[in-house]
């Protein structure tokens, strides 16, 4: 349903501070041309980030709301604009934790998850053409469910949409001033038996599209890949799953949340759109093996159709890889492009892998502070530059909100 509001919100502006100034580094062994942060700037509440089309820009959420840093020049990043707390007819908006850029427009979408507080459930799209000035176009979009994650692609917005009875991926055309929606897609449909688990088994929780080709990353159910050349209508075209149907029909929400196998939490191809990553946030439980942080899974999907496994890339070690043991190393979310993964691992640090012969993935660097910086994602802002957000959202530890700024090829063997 569309909903006329007035979006009110505080605005603050910080200034960068210089790399020189973090503490308690640590770059590991496997770095052999000084693979470090170049520049870094504080973001209250850093959580997803995403560069503008131009490489200049990085757009964070924020959890209460959303922020813009320039990145032009990558040794000193500078917040241009932070949008927080966001308001929707009096109402707040915000656990946000995804946003989505393409061209001069940002979606900004939440809240994350379920929550029984009054709170606007939807998204709002900004123009960015003015990164230090967003301006909400259009109205306000209520839809009635949370949103974790989204996607923009031109004039369609894919998200994520879950409830107890399904969940659906939902999609609408944002061209004009009030957004529609003009399609759907349910596993539930397809497969009506996975409506017979907990609907966190299933839960569909990030959606990444290119070239007509949506990647939805759907829980213990596995990563399904959908044709949305016609975004109105998705149809299936594969799936990849490591788990089975029949385990999952007692598993109460932590075990269906936290534990491997399974947990297909972040889904997306490279530029190429042949090869398929699927990270696995997940963390010790006490259980079986393969128990403790999830790691990223390598397919070729060379023919969508038929997705062949190609490799696997282990999350780094940790003390204790509990969900409370203050000290997260499983996998989150990533980019891949030009036969690299660049990598965000929480507290377990950001990493460059080689990824050309996707059987063979070679680790080529790894930074991490495992005190201060809990990395979001790892990003890619143009040839020579990789941005990490860090959030200082990991239970029992004091991780920072910040935006790091990485050179993208001292990584590179001689």
């Amino acid at each position: 349903m569309q909903r006329r509001a007035v979006l009110r919100a505080g605005g603050a502006v910080g200034a960068a501070i210089g790399i020189a100034q973090a503490t308690r580094s640590l770059v590991t062994g496997t770095d052999r041309d000084g693979f470090e942060p170049l520049g870094r700037v504080p973001v209250t509440g850093a959580a997803e980030a995403v560069v503008g089309d131009d490489g200049e820009t990085a757009y964070l959420a924020t959890t209460d709301g959303f922020a813009t840093v320039d990145i032009a020049d990558p040794s000193d990043p500078t917040l241009l604009e932070e949008r927080y707390p966001l308001s929707v007819d009096d109402e707040r908006f915000h656990h946000i934790l995804d946003v989505k850029v393409d061209g001069d427009r940002l979606a900004v979408v939440g809240p994350a998850d379920r929550t029984a507080s009054p709170v606007f459930h939807g998204f709002v799209i900004y123009d960015v053409s003015d990164p230090a000035d967003p301006v909400a176009v259009g109205e306000p979009y209520e839809t009635g469910y949370h949103i974790h994650n989204c996607f923009l692609d031109g004039d369609v917005l894919y998200v994520v949409a879950n409830q107890d009875e399904e969940n659906p991926l939902v999609v609408f055309d944002v061209s004009g001033d009030g957004p529609t929606e003009i399609g759907r897609w349910s596993l539930i449909d397809r497969e009506p038996e996975w409506g017979e688990v907990h609907w966190l088994v299933r839960y569909l929780h990030d959606v990444y599209v290119h070239d007509d080709v949506a990647a939805l990353a759907h829980w213990n159910a596995g990563t399904y890949l959908l044709d949305v050349s016609d975004p109105a209508d998705p149809q299936y075209i594969s799936h990849v799953r490591e788990t089975e149907l029949e385990t999952h029909h007692d598993l109460e929400r932590e075990e269906a949340q936290l534990g491997l196998p399974g947990n297909d939490h972040y889904s997306a191809v490279d530029d190429t759109g042949e090869l398929l990553a699927v990270g696995r946030e997940a963390w010790a439980t006490g259980g079986e093996e393969p128990d403790g942080p999830g790691g990223i899974d390598l397919y070729d999907v060379s023919d969508p159709a038929d997705p062949e496994k190609a490799a696997s890339i282990a999350a780094p070690a940790a003390d204790d890889a509990s969900y409370r043991g203050g000290e997260w190393t499983t996998a989150h979310n990533f980019e891949l492009r030009d036969g690299r993964l660049s990598s965000s691992w929480y507290q377990g640090g950001v990493k460059i892998h080689d990824v050309s012969d996707p059987a063979d993935p070679e680790e080529l660097a790894h930074w991490r502070d495992t005190e201060t910086a809990a990395f979001w994602t790892a990003r890619i802002a143009g040839p020579e530059t990789i941005v990490a957000s860090s959030t200082p959202q990991v239970p029992n530890a004091e991780t920072d909100g910040a935006l790091y700024t990485f050179h993208r090829n001292r990584q590179e063997r001689s």
